[in-house]
């Protein structure tokens, strides 16, 4: 456990040329890679305006970008993951709820949330992929200048992630994490499943649910591990990406996918994978009435 709860320490285990995030078909991030894209993000966010404890909703599909946007975006500001599957009522409410300062889309993005921000005034930027940098690695643009209330690097006691609840039984609720919450988390989770450098987790969570986030991301790297992005789980395609991750620990999300993976495990041997190791949350919410 790191002695400063933040997301910059908690990476401090990778060794920098170790990979840290990879992706089919794309260059492998290493942690140098990665610490260094947190670097440029974080002034860059400052110079439009966005500083510590300020919220960005964030709308982008699973994979690489998803993960580092959030890991970059947390570590000098509060992200606000948002399912890219909502209608546009629903993005309204929740970046209305949020309060969010700003919103990052993918570029080409047509997703309805774009019009829900421009209603609502708040600035949208542009994520673009920069995939021969490695896996994740991005650019972001767009919006106006402006100096940030609180620039610099998030503090333990900063909120690094705000969620909703699922909102089954009443309205939806904020729930709010510090730096030092998601790092404290994640340290759970990586020392019950023994988790180490030597090993590659095969995310098919979905990245704007605290279980992808905390479980299947966060903690892996908390050991100096490296996390193989995916568009998200496919039974048919399980097998096939676990022998391209070279995986050697397989995250499950609820126990639908569980059960996919335990059926086939005893072929993981032919496929590279040394073990299965489940932790388990509640399931993603639904989308609102």
């Amino acid at each position: 456990m790191t002695s400063s709860r933040t997301l910059d320490r908690l990476l401090a285990l990778g060794r920098g040329d170790a990979v840290a995030i990879a992706a089919p078909d794309t260059t492998l991030l290493t942690y140098y890679g990665l610490r260094a894209l947190i670097a440029e993000t974080i002034p860059s966010l400052n110079r439009f305006g966005i500083g510590r404890n300020d919220r960005v909703a964030i709308v982008l599909p699973n994979g690489p970008e998803m993960a580092t946007a959030f890991i970059a975006i947390a570590s000098g500001a509060t992200s606000a993951p948002l399912n890219p599957a909502y209608r546009d009522d629903e993005f309204e409410f929740y970046m209305s709820d949020l309060g969010a300062k700003a919103l990052v889309v993918e570029q080409g993005s047509a997703s309805p949330v774009i019009e829900a921000a421009k209603k609502l005034g708040i600035v949208v930027l542009t994520l673009t992929p920069d995939p021969k940098r490695g896996a994740g690695a991005f650019t972001l643009s767009g919006g106006t200048k402006g100096a940030a209330a609180r620039p610099g690097p998030a503090e333990p006691e900063d909120v690094a992630l705000i969620l909703h609840t699922s909102g089954t039984t009443s309205r939806p609720k904020i729930v709010p994490l510090t730096q030092s919450n998601v790092v404290v988390s994640a340290d759970n989770i990586a020392r019950t499943l023994e988790f180490t450098e030597a090993d590659r987790g095969l995310n098919i969570l979905p990245l704007f649910h605290i279980h992808g986030l905390i479980a299947g991301l966060l903690a892996p790297l908390s050991r100096g591990g490296s996390v193989f992005c995916t568009p998200g789980f496919n039974a048919l395609r399980f097998f096939a990406s676990m022998a391209e991750s070279g995986g050697s620990l397989q995250l499950s999300p609820w126990p639908s996918c569980g059960r996919e993976a335990a059926f086939g495990f005893g072929r993981r041997a032919a496929h590279g994978m040394s073990r299965l190791a489940a932790a388990s949350r509640s399931q993603a919410p639904r989308h609102r009435a």
